[in-house]
């Protein structure tokens, strides 16, 4: 009951921050349109945030809110959100499933690629493929730091870590896969990391 009630607080409160920051995003909109000339700096910085922001809600979403196998999440959809917060992050990405996916599985997937942002301090690249019902998530980069604690908490339930906030998405990786009825396996290398499950 605990993990539900913490998707559902994540789910509320992606909720009602897309609103205000939808509105702030509009109103830079109006005043680009009224001003009639080239945006200016200042406004072309607040249009910035406001689509980084939106677009990290958007992930945060997914990641944290609540999740069901009956949800499902459209290709469009999810290279929307990876391309808007690739614009102003150290990893790009390469999503091959072409099929809509569950939100369950989506889920699973964001929770990893914030994994993978905390082993590739220099930056990198992840793909996701999918093949028969079988999820690979491969993070690559010119380093790869592993807290071996961190990554052994994904794939064992008994294994306990001091979670700083920055990495609750390790805590979280173990309830999202049992909860999707999945087994994780993770290898990593000396440039790259990869997640089944």
């Amino acid at each position: 009951m605990t993990d539900q009630l913490a998707s559902l607080v994540g789910s509320r409160i992606c909720h009602d921050l897309i609103s205000p920051i939808g509105a702030i995003g509009n109103g830079v909109e109006l005043l680009t349109m009224s001003g009639g000339g080239p945006r200016s700096p200042e406004l072309s910085l607040i249009a910035d945030s406001v689509q980084s922001t939106n677009a990290r809600i958007r992930f945060f979403r997914l990641a944290y809110g609540a999740a069901s196998k009956n949800h499902l999440i459209s290709r469009q959809d999810v290279m929307s959100i990876l391309s808007a917060i690739s614009q102003d992050g150290r990893l790009s990405y390469h999503w091959s499933p072409a099929e809509d996916v569950s939100r369950e599985d989506v889920r699973i997937v964001f929770l990893l690629i914030q994994c993978f942002e905390t082993a590739l301090p220099l930056g990198g690249h992840v793909d996701i493929e999918l093949n028969y019902g079988r999820w690979t998530a491969c993070g690559s980069g010119p380093r790869v730091t592993v807290d071996p604690a961190l990554w052994r908490a994904l794939t064992d339930p008994a294994q306990t870590a001091d979670f700083k906030p920055s990495q609750i998405q390790f805590a979280l990786v173990t309830h999202a896969t049992a909860d999707a009825g999945r087994t994780l396996s993770v290898q990593h290398e000396d440039a790259k990391i990869t997640a089944t499950f």
